[in-house]
């Protein structure tokens, strides 16, 4: 009998935002999902974020942000994954995002948005369903 490989998910909290208890929630739920964790901390750059998900060889590339700059951030990092050529990643964004930059999001490539009244069960159900289509399978 295999046992799965774990889908490894780094969290980033990028630019001055400086608010992380729901990062942390949200890293526990994942963890306690059976998900590898790594969590960047506060204040990092989209490329602090990019060369942490090469090192790291992660799934998953999950973004934090309240602070309004989720567009500007978003398309930089979009950027640097294309340009890294580590387009294989699943994308995923939380926090303040209003409903009308859902869709301009999405046409960055952002494969999954979550804003702050997201349920824990829909996040971790959109990584894992999403993550192993997208990986294929992790067995």
């Amino acid at each position: 009998m295999s046992k799965s490989i774990p889908i490894r998910i780094l969290i980033a909290k990028p630019g001055l935002d400086g608010h992380d208890r729901g990062v942390k929630v949200v890293s526990l739920a994942l963890r306690d999902a059976g998900m590898e964790v790594i969590y960047t901390g506060l204040h990092r750059t989209v490329d602090e974020i990019v060369r942490a998900a090469i090192q790291e060889n992660v799934d998953v590339i999950g973004l934090s942000m309240l602070s309004g700059s989720h567009l500007p951030i978003t398309q930089r990092l979009m950027q640097r994954i294309e340009e890294e050529g580590i387009t294989d990643v699943l994308v995923v964004v939380g926090g303040n995002i209003p409903k009308k930059d859902i869709e301009k999001m999405k046409s960055l490539g952002v494969d999954g948005i979550f804003p702050t009244d997201s349920s824990f069960e829909d996040i971790v159900s959109f990584i894992h369903n999403n993550a192993r289509k997208k990986l294929g399978s992790l067995t």
